[in-house]
């Protein structure tokens, strides 16, 4: 049997149906903290929401390769820092073989170039002698003797009356090449040692044996040769100088020819070309940088083994690797990445070769200066290319960096995008269902009036 309700009973009853069908999606919504929860709710928000969220998560995921890229390029920075310290620490040892002495410097002592029969008649020593004693032999009856009025004279080129003389010196130590001329009509010996010193080549001395000596400032043998020629100037009085310099040429060719004048200062060396006799070293070697050499070494072989440990997560840029750092979730001609190739660094290829005591090709002589100044020269260079190297990690690392923080701000923007498409506001949402609670329950009291104004009827029996 069918019920019938009153209309005022049927109103009350449909409106507190509503409030509570309403109230039930507030409560969903806020329990989801979401007011589009499907398709249903609202199409455009709730996909355009699932395609943000979507490549906001893509990013996201993108962010831990990025982060590995990063840690990789700063592990290969960290790596040159350690090899340009290390190639300070070569710098330091050369620079201690090179503060100390090389004991292998090419020297030779000419023969006396004075006697003691000299030394009695003038009661000059030897060694001043040799000195005073002039160029060129301007008194045939007692040339090369000094006598208590005479200083002698070594015999450079006979000087005959009304002529002048000029001597040329020639110095050659490795690929350096010092040569000089001067006017030595009345130049002595002495003036032959000045000169000689002023070429940054050798150094030369007489010593108390009266012998010259000539000793390079190098390791590198040397090469030596001084010639005296005279000329008869046009007229009398000083030589013009075209005169001089035409001479200079003939004396320069004497210095550097086979028929230099070593011999007249106590040298027997009678060729001072490339090819011939020249003054070696003494073969003796400097204790101090021997000793060096194993820390040079060893200082060398680190160089190579920081470079192999320099790798992060199986990437290691001082070995040659390439790493490739994807920054977008797209594919083919779409996609943006960083590739960076890596060197593959080691003492070789820096220049940087080993040292030893003996002059080899592929190692750097420590008994050598001029080896060591190349061995300084190479560690220059070394250098550059790891600041050069470490510039090159340092912009990418810069692009990765800025690209990370990029892609975060770029998946939080996209998220919260998302969230204000499909989330609820949780204050409205609230007040919307206190207010729906309310009306609720101003609903069951209508629905009770409503059945209390029915039942006033069974008062009448």
């Amino acid at each position: 049997m069918a019920v019938s309700l009153s209309s005022g009973v049927r109103s009350a009853l449909s409106s507190l149906q509503s409030t509570a069908a309403q109230a039930a999606a507030s409560q969903l919504k806020l329990a989801t903290g979401k007011k589009v929860n499907s398709a249903v709710d609202n199409p455009v928000n709730y996909f355009t929401a699932a395609s943000l969220n979507d490549r906001s998560s893509q990013l996201t995921g993108l962010l831990d390769g990025i982060s590995n890229g990063i840690q990789t390029i700063q592990a290969a920075s960290k790596g040159i820092d350690g090899i340009t310290k290390l190639v300070n620490s070569l710098q330091s040892t050369l620079k201690q073989a090179q503060t100390d002495a090389a004991q292998n410097r090419p020297t030779k002592a000419g023969t006396a170039l004075a006697t003691a029969s000299e030394a009695a008649l003038t009661s000059k020593s030897l060694k001043d002698i040799a000195l005073d004693k002039r160029i060129v032999d301007d008194n045939g009856a007692t040339a090369n003797t000094a006598t208590a009025t005479y200083a002698g004279n070594v015999g450079g080129a006979t000087l005959a009356a009304g002529d002048e003389a000029v001597t040329s010196i020639s110095l050659t130590s490795g690929s350096t090449t010092y040569t000089a001329s001067f006017l030595s009509t009345n130049s002595t010996v002495r003036d032959v040692v000045n000169e000689i010193n002023k070429s940054g080549v050798a150094t030369a001395f007489v010593d108390e044996k009266g012998q010259l000596n000539v000793k390079g400032n190098g390791s590198d043998k040397v090469q030596f040769g001084i010639g005296t020629t005279t000329f008869t100037p046009a007229a009398a009085g000083a030589p013009t100088s075209a005169e001089i310099t035409t001479a200079g040429t003939a004396s320069t060719t004497l210095a550097t020819g086979a028929t230099s004048d070593n011999t007249d200062f106590g040298f027997a060396l009678t060729d001072n070309s490339a090819a011939g006799t020249s003054i070696t070293s003494s073969g003796i070697t400097s204790a101090v940088r021997s000793n060096l050499i194993d820390q040079y070494n060893d200082i060398r072989d680190k160089i190579d083994d920081l470079a192999k440990d320099s790798s992060f997560n199986g990437i290691n840029l001082l070995k040659g690797d390439r790493l490739s750092i994807q920054f977008n979730e797209k594919t083919g001609k779409n996609q943006t990445k960083l590739d960076i190739q890596g060197s593959d660094v080691t003492s070789d290829n820096l220049g940087i070769v080993k040292a030893g005591n003996t002059q080899l090709t592929g190692q750097v002589n420590f008994q050598n200066d001029s080896d060591l100044d190349s061995a300084t020269k190479a560690l220059t260079g070394a250098l550059t290319s790891l600041k050069s190297l470490s510039s090159t990690f340092g912009a990418n690392l810069s692009v990765a960096q800025t690209r990370q923080d990029f892609t975060k701000d770029l998946a939080d923007t996209l998220s919260t995008g998302a969230a204000n498409l499909v989330n609820v506001d949780a204050n409205a949402e609230a007040a919307n269902l206190l207010a729906l609670q309310t009306r609720q329950q101003l609903s069951q009291t209508a629905l009770s009036l409503s059945n209390q104004s029915e039942q006033a009827v069974l008062r009448l029996f």
